[in-house]
C-alpha cells in the first residue's frame, strides 16, 4: 500500500470526523424549529432567552426579551443565566447557539433548547436597537 493512499484515507477520516462533530445533536438539548421556539417562548414562564451573537449583530436586530451574551463571552458570564430556568438560545444560523448549548450542558444546565437555523429562518421581525 502506498504512503499516498494512507495519507488520503487519514485525511478523509479527519474530515468526516470534523463534519460529524459539527452536525451531531447535543445530548439533552432540544433543536427547535421556529414555530416550536415561539411556543416555548410564549408558554414557558420560567425561561431565559439568550442571543449568543456578537454585540454588533445583536444591535442590528434581536428577539423581544433576549439578553446578549456572545458565545465568545459565555463561559465567563454563566452566572447571568439561572440554572433553574429553561435556556433558549439563538444566533444567526444555529451553529453558535448549538456550541453555546454544549458549553451550558457541560456546565450543569439541564433544560436547554436552541433555534435550529437561527434568526435566518426565524421569519418574524426583530427589534432594532
Amino acid at each position: 500500500m502506498s504512503i499516498n493512499i494512507v495519507i488520503n484515507v487519514a485525511v478523509i477520516i479527519v474530515i468526516v470526523w470534523f463534519l460529524y462533530t459539527r452536525v451531531k445533536p447535543v445530548k439533552g438539548v432540544k433543536n427547535l424549529k421556529p414555530d416550536d421556539f415561539r411556543n416555548e417562548m410564549k408558554n414557558n414562564t420560567k425561561r431565559i432567552l439568550v442571543d449568543v451573537r456578537e454585540p454588533g449583530e445583536y444591535k442590528r436586530g434581536f428577539m423581544k426579551g433576549a439578553i446578549n451574551i456572545p458565545l465568545s463571552q459565555l463561559e465567563h458570564r454563566l452566572a447571568e443565566i439561572p440554572k433553574d430556568n429553561t435556556v433558549l438560545l439563538y444566533c444567526q444560523s444555529g451553529m453558535r447557539s448549538k456550541n453555546a448549548a454544549k458549553v451550558l450542558s457541560r456546565s450543569g444546565y439541564s433544560s436547554i433548547a436552541h433555534l435550529h437555523g437561527g434568526v435566518s429562518v426565524w421569519g418574524d421581525k426583530l427589534i432594532q436597537k
